[in-house]
């Protein structure tokens, strides 16, 4: 992918996203072709994507938008003074979960690259008195974090809108200590996907178009020097109304996963 078309497809994500923070569209902000499905309440969307009853009433109503396809929380086992780094933080919500999960003596740090975002999930933090968590503007593939600072980093349904991956999961590496680890739920491909799916822009910012396939994934990890990698698909779109909307080979080929990892 050239320069000039990378850009392009940063912008459109940001300028969606902003959207989504602002209220003008729903979802994914991509309609029927969303990872997320149809337009449904978020915590109905939360609860269906692996979420607790608890941990959606335990933020400030409109943190959870309905974006993600996971729940990082469920398989990160944060614990009492962690620092934790949200990759794609959004509303806030995975963030304000964290920091229950470390306590006091813990941190959470969440980036985004949208301002109208980070604007909202500082508001969700400050409602939620919230206030070992902070939000700061920057790209994933830049992180806006030290050296070998992170116990852990969750991420949902971000990292596959990024046109360069091996520079967020470089970037990933850098700032975690030694012994830390990834915790991520993301949309992946079993499958290469046709070359149409990966110019469609409307499917790039559905979390569709740039899924990286497992073998990718799993390829690249390794090679950045992470270590224990698991990646382990949770659900599929096939039935859905996204499905229905993409074709059939999208829908059986497109999943929800966890990704784990560590560095030694």
């Amino acid at each position: 992918m050239n320069t000039h078309r990378e850009e392009g497809i940063r912008q459109t994500v940001r300028e969606t996203y902003a959207n989504i923070a602002k209220g003008d569209i729903n979802g994914c902000g991509c309609g029927p072709s969303s990872c997320c499905g149809p337009s449904t309440e978020a915590s109905t969307h939360a609860e269906k994507v692996g979420y607790s009853r608890d941990e959606v009433q335990a933020a400030p109503q409109g943190a959870e938008m309905g974006l993600g396809c996971g729940n990082p929380q469920a398989i990160a086992g944060l614990k009492p003074g962690e620092t934790v780094l949200d990759l794609g933080s959004g509303g806030g919500f995975d963030c304000l979960l964290a920091a229950r999960a470390v306590g006091g003596e813990g941190q959470v740090i969440g980036v985004d690259m949208t301002p109208e975002m980070i604007d909202k999930a500082r508001a969700n933090a400050e409602q939620a008195a919230v206030t070992n968590v902070e939000f700061r503007l920057g790209e994933i593939e830049h992180l806006p974090v030290a050296d070998a600072t992170v116990d852990v980093i969750i991420s949902n349904c971000v990292i596959n809108l990024a046109t360069d991956k091996a520079a967020v999961y470089r970037e990933a590496y850098r700032v975690l200590k030694s012994g830390g680890r990834l915790a991520i739920a993301d949309m992946v491909a079993k499958a290469p996907l046709p070359e149409s799916a990966r110019e469609d822009v409307a499917l790039y910012t559905s979390c569709i178009g740039g899924a990286a396939t497992v073998e990718e994934l799993e390829t690249l990890l390794s090679d950045i020097g992470f270590i224990d990698v698991e990646i382990q698909v949770r659900f599929e779109l096939g039935g859905t109304p996204a499905s229905e909307a993409m074709g059939g080979w999208i829908a059986d080929n497109v999943v929800s996963a966890t990704i784990e990892a560590k560095k030694l």
